[in-house]
């Protein structure tokens, strides 16, 4: 009976602790709202209300050299309440507020320049708190962009894919960026995502890569499906094999929270992936494969490594197509319909 007793009130004083811990802490909205206030009085009032919303991903950051170089405005995520660090490199973790168009029609934007991943030990409140913000400046439409792995055979490292659906890996195992109380201020309990990707944008992106150079000059520009997991290690060879026979076409770790969060929000969404690498789906040598006989160790470790993935690789493929994702975003921004 005592040790009843005694395990009564321990789990009772950790109840009151997590309810006092959670009453404690504002929801999304409220402190989406506080951060959104910061930035409305610290921008310029030409800037602080923008249109759209853009993402960069690794190696992505030349995305902010799209915008015109006055008016601007830049702020680090460590100066804005709230806000989660990114601690990622090639990911500068800031925002910019600047113009983008032409000078008879210039729409404000807002650059975040680097995003706050899970695997870096921030929930999935803080992933996506930056997309909660966006929508509590009056933002319509977001531009995602990440480097992804390339899971479909038909893709070379530098292609750019058009996302038109995606495999929430995590979120089918409970670590989902809507779990727990809804904000109703942002959305309803229950959003479809079977229209996540908006196709009017997606037609626009089309269009706006045909008008880049002549076709014969460029790559096709993919259309494709996006596998987020958790990270930070790369993909084994069975899980990429698993994956494509999902029907992904990518894998990466970032990206949907942040769409899942705006679609809840009612933004319009579009993405794309860079592909950086090309996944390994074939298996590996077994152990008793007779053409390793008299191979040194050096030698079995090179044909095991052959096509392994590494983030240098993904910012050096970043910052080779990072004039065309400028090009082709500055393109589909101005053709939006506002």
């Amino acid at each position: 009976m005592l040790r009843f007793f005694h395990t009564f009130v321990l789990d009772s004083y950790f109840a009151m602790a997590a309810g006092m811990e959670e009453t404690a802490t504002p929801g999304a909205f409220v402190r989406a709202t506080e951060a959104a206030n910061f930035l409305l009085d610290a921008a310029p009032k030409e800037l602080c209300r923008p249109k759209v919303a853009i993402v960069c991903g690794s190696g992505l950051g030349g995305l902010q050299n799209t915008i015109q170089a006055s008016p601007k405005f830049e702020i680090p995520y460590a100066q804005i309440p709230h806000f989660p660090k990114s601690t990622v490199q090639g990911h500068e973790g800031k925002m910019v507020f600047g113009m983008l168009g032409t000078v008879q029609n210039p729409i404000p934007v807002v650059l975040l320049v680097g995003r706050a991943h899970f695997y870096e030990g921030h929930s999935m409140d803080l992933v996506t708190f930056a997309t909660r913000v966006c929508k509590r400046l009056n933002v319509g439409t977001m531009i995602v962009t990440n480097a992804a792995g390339g899971l479909n055979p038909d893709y070379s490292v530098g292609d750019i894919v058009l996302l038109n659906d995606h495999l929430n890996l995590a979120g089918l195992v409970g670590i989902h960026p809507l779990r727990g109380p809804n904000e109703e201020s942002f959305g309803v309990r229950f959003p479809p995502l079977s229209d996540a990707y908006d196709l009017a944008l997606r037609r626009l992106a089309h269009r706006a890569w045909a008008n880049l150079s002549p076709p014969s000059q460029k790559k096709t520009l993919q259309e494709g499906i996006y596998a987020f997991v958790g990270g930070p290690t790369y993909e084994t060879r069975a899980e990429c094999r698993m994956l494509r026979l999902l029907g992904a076409d990518l894998v990466g770790m970032s990206t949907v929270p942040e769409i899942i969060a705006a679609r809840h929000s009612g933004m319009r969404v579009l993405a794309f992936s860079l592909c950086t690498n090309c996944a390994v789906l074939e298996a590996g040598p077994r152990g008793d494969d007779a053409t390793l006989q008299g191979l040194s160790v050096a030698e079995m470790e090179a044909q095991l490594s052959k096509g392994k993935a590494n983030h240098e690789e993904v910012l050096d493929a970043g910052k080779a197509a990072a004039e065309t994702m400028q090009d082709l975003v500055r393109e589909i921004v101005g053709g939006i319909d506002f």
